[in-house]
């Protein structure tokens, strides 16, 4: 078979809800990903960064095989041997108290939101609580999340939606001041809003966010299922800040090292113990594959110094893209290797740029149509920033 021929393929038989490029994958390693037709390609994606330690991690993919021969699923009807472990670990590492292991990004929104409700509804006798979210944001695409998202085509068709929710701008926090009411329970707000095109709040937002919440006495959710595990330069984004610590905070993607998903919650036993026995759960949650292989992840990230290196590649990349003349740019914006290239409506949007750096060898996507996603995996060397910065570079300024 050849690339059209899986084309047509995905185009006759499976679902139509995504418009990827036409690259058909077959095998990847670190960096770099092959298709086909074995031609070779820069993953500038990282599959929106679930790959931070990149593909095929020979860590990652030892620890995955040792647990494949010993245990890999049993439920949380019984205890396994790899739970506890990597609990403890990611508690850890990240100074909560306590998680609860979910499988995608969006069960662990939605883990956060449970939690947050029956919080409020137990210790503060508040029932039917609103939680403030932020315009443009994006939580996932379960019915109650894409009730309180600003993207009218997430709801189109998909009504009655979930109440609960209040909308108010990013970036803003006399807005988020002004719309606690005696019914709010929490605020929920990504540190870098990735979807919507990058988008970085001024220098101490989250600071703020935490503040107001602590004294009105609600609850800081914080959405760093994209921007966590090194991502943005630190192990979690709020830690670019000051006293930014949220009461929740969800993570997931980078956290199966690109392997297997796993998600979930941290917060305090305070918070976590309204959670009882048959109150939430999963089959998948917490198994010993996917756990095992968490805790492989979460060592390279440290053991590898993979946030550093975010951190520094990341400021040589953004400095470098400031450098390119192009028309079609209007700004690069970007924290660690979380990088976003906005283009002018004159540009005829970002897909055709994406289109050509795929035949050049460098696979990223648009978002938001204006917007230019790079989010190559935290292994990436300075040599490899260079050979694909030359291809972009010359995509935006002949293009």
């Amino acid at each position: 078979m050849i690339t059209k021929d899986y084309i047509k393929l995905d185009e006759k038989y499976s679902a139509h809800n995504y418009h990827p490029l036409d690259i058909v994958l077959a095998k990847g390693k670190g960096i770099w990903v092959y298709d086909v037709a074995g031609k070779k390609y820069m993953d500038f994606l990282s599959s929106y960064s679930a790959l931070n330690q990149g593909h095929r991690h020979p860590r990652i993919i030892a620890a995955a095989k040792k647990q494949l021969d010993k245990l890999t699923l049993t439920s949380r009807a019984f205890r396994n041997d790899q739970m506890g472990l990597f609990c403890k670990e990611i508690c850890t590492l990240t100074g909560f108290e306590t998680f609860l292991p979910m499988n995608s990004g969006a069960e662990g929104v939605e883990t956060a939101l449970k939690i947050a409700r029956k919080f409020a509804n137990k210790k503060r006798k508040i029932k039917d609580g609103e939680i403030i979210v932020c315009k443009n944001n994006f939580h996932g695409r379960t019915i109650t999340i894409i009730s309180f998202s600003s993207e009218e085509q997430y709801k189109d068709g998909f009504g009655p939606l979930t109440p609960g929710f209040k909308i108010v701008s990013y970036n803003d926090i006399d807005a988020i001041a002004k719309a606690i009411t005696k019914k709010t329970i929490g605020v929920l707000i990504e540190p870098i809003q990735g979807e919507a095109g990058i988008l970085i709040p001024n220098d101490g937002y989250l600071t703020k966010v935490a503040k107001l919440c602590r004294d009105k006495g609600i609850l800081f959710l914080l959405d760093e299922i994209q921007t966590g595990l090194g991502r943005t330069g630190k192990m979690f984004a709020y830690e670019h800040e000051k006293n930014a610590k949220p009461d929740l905070l969800i993570v997931g993607k980078a956290l199966g090292g690109g392997v297997y998903p796993i998600s979930g919650v941290l917060t305090s036993k305070e918070i976590m113990s309204v959670i009882t026995p048959g109150d939430h759960g999963s089959t998948f949650g917490g198994n010993p594959f996917a756990t095992a292989v968490a805790r492989a992840a979460l060592q390279v990230l440290v053991e590898e110094k993979l946030v550093q290196n975010s951190d520094k590649l990341g400021k040589y990349l953004v400095q470098k893209l400031k450098t390119i003349k192009s028309k079609w740019i209007k700004e690069v914006r970007g924290k660690g290797l979380f990088i976003g290239i906005e283009l002018v409506p004159a540009s005829g949007g970002a897909r055709r740029f994406c289109e050509e750096l795929a035949r050049q060898g460098v696979l990223c996507k648009e978002t938001h149509e204006m917007v230019i996603r790079l989010a190559p995996p935290l292994i990436i060397t300075k040599k490899e920033i260079d050979q694909a910065f030359s291809i972009i570079k010359k995509v935006l300024e002949v293009a």
